[in-house]
């Protein structure tokens, strides 16, 4: 049920001076489509990168400043409260394919979720981009679901979809 979605180079590397590492078209897209009609966790330092909620999904981002607002948002100060939060919001639908949570970043964030999650969908850009915020070690999710290649511009990468 809780999902993280993260793109990432070679070295772990997911950002560097609070943006993307890169804007691929295609991982932006499948980002979309996985992400739509779920609620997404994120970070203020995420949220505030992005600028706006995104559309079609709660948005529930997590801040330890108290008197922090986001229109449209969810304001919470833990993960937990995060997981509550979405699994209060999933409780009334009935399509179990519908009941996923996703941990969308940054980097600490990640890091709390992903003890928690059963399933990563990684674009994995090949190459190191010199990144200052990098994603744990993932090692623990061996079961490799689905593996595509794909190449954008100078960009090669793989989608991959995987549980523990």
């Amino acid at each position: 049920m809780i999902r993280i979605i993260v793109a990432m180079d070679e070295k772990r590397g997911i950002g560097k001076n609070n943006d993307l590492l890169f804007r691929i078209p295609e991982d932006l897209k499948r980002f979309k489509q996985l992400t739509s009609d779920h609620p997404i966790i994120m970070g203020r330092k995420t949220f505030e990168s992005i600028g706006r909620v995104l559309p079609n999904r709660t948005n529930i981002i997590i801040t330890r400043d108290f008197s922090y607002k986001a229109e449209g948002a969810v304001i919470v100060h833990s993960l937990e409260e995060g997981i509550a939060k979405a699994k209060e919001i999933l409780s009334s639908i009935q399509n179990d394919k519908k009941k996923e949570i996703f941990v969308i970043g940054g980097g600490q964030i990640f890091a709390t979720a992903l003890p928690l999650a059963d399933r990563l969908y990684l674009t994995l850009v090949k190459g190191d981009y010199n990144a200052d915020t990098f994603f744990p070690d993932y090692s623990a999710f061996k079961t490799t679901l689905s593996k595509e290649k794909h190449q954008y511009g100078s960009y090669m990468f793989e989608f991959l979809t995987l549980e523990r």
